[in-house]
């Protein structure tokens, strides 16, 4: 039986997909995909039986391509449609792996920046002390802050450090982006190493590789970037992917100015997004 696909279902117009997910919805649809709605503002109210209320009980297997969750979110949403029959190809555990730095760092280590981190509560500022630690385990040069999932890389003065060794400057840094985040603070602090990417506009050019089951069935620019060309070299990244051991996995990667193609981030294909002007039919069709 052919995979279901779970889609955001629009705010304002519930019995349909969310605008953001509608063309690939239909898309999905045509090419034989059973869809079915997911309430993401009830899951993150913290109602999953509200959020999975208009799934058919019993639909079976299914793949989440929706908006992001966090790990107990995604394990509640597991939980309720267990309870209706409905059987996510991505366990909460594979989730945590994939989407959460921490999950996925040790396997990717030799492909991409040093990194070191720490559990953080929301709005929790680390000493200077603290972070001069953390920092003394990277290489010598400039760094970059981030939590455990997303960056503010569009704003210099919280993502980017010149220098790592300069502790004041590293912890101006890190409280601009720790109070800017706010409540969407996602599991802790990390620290990284940075690496000059090639690029225009003071951007790396970014490749998005969507790995099903080990894998790359897509490839295509990062969705801040649409319609950018790229061919990343994946030499040792399959061998990563599957050593995560998860199913649905994307690889963001930006070629170092040296021309060493690098991972600087993975995420769970679920809660990836796919850029503008990229055919999805692809994923799609490896995804039922």
């Amino acid at each position: 039986m052919t995979a279901a696909l779970l889609y955001c279902a629009d705010m304002l117009e519930p019995g349909g997909p969310d605008e953001h997910y509608a063309a690939e919805a239909a898309l999905a649809r045509e090419l034989g995909a059973r869809v079915a709605l997911i309430d993401h503002d009830a899951l993150t109210r913290g109602d999953p039986g509200r959020a999975v209320a208009r799934v058919p009980e019993g639909l079976g297997a299914a793949w989440y391509r929706g908006w992001m969750a966090t790990g107990e979110q995604y394990e509640a949403l597991h939980r309720a449609l267990a309870a209706r029959g409905v059987g996510l190809g991505t366990s909460p555990e594979q989730y945590r792996a994939a989407h959460e730095l921490p999950g996925w760092y040790r396997t990717f280590a030799e492909l991409t920046p040093e990194s070191r981190w720490i559990p953080l509560r929301p709005n929790a500022i680390p000493t200077s002390e603290v972070l001069d630690a953390m920092a003394a385990e990277l290489p010598d040069g400039p760094g970059m802050v981030k939590d455990y999932v997303k960056s503010r890389k569009g704003e210099p003065e919280a993502f980017f450090v010149p220098e790592l060794v300069d502790t004041a400057a590293l912890h101006s840094t890190a409280a601009c982006f720790i109070e800017r985040q706010g409540p969407d603070l996602a599991g802790g602090l990390v620290v990284r190493a940075f690496e000059p990417f090639t690029g225009t506009g003071g951007r790396a050019a970014e490749a998005r590789v969507w790995w099903v089951r080990g894998e790359p069935v897509a490839v295509g620019p990062h969705p801040d970037q649409p319609g950018t060309v790229v061919e990343p070299d994946l030499t040792g990244v399959a061998e990563a992917v599957a050593a995560l051991g998860c199913p649905f996995v994307t690889t963001d990667l930006a070629q170092r100015e040296d021309g060493v193609w690098r991972v600087v981030e993975v995420g769970d294909g679920g809660v990836s997004d796919f850029p503008r002007g990229t055919d999805p039919a692809p994923l799609l069709r490896s995804l039922l």
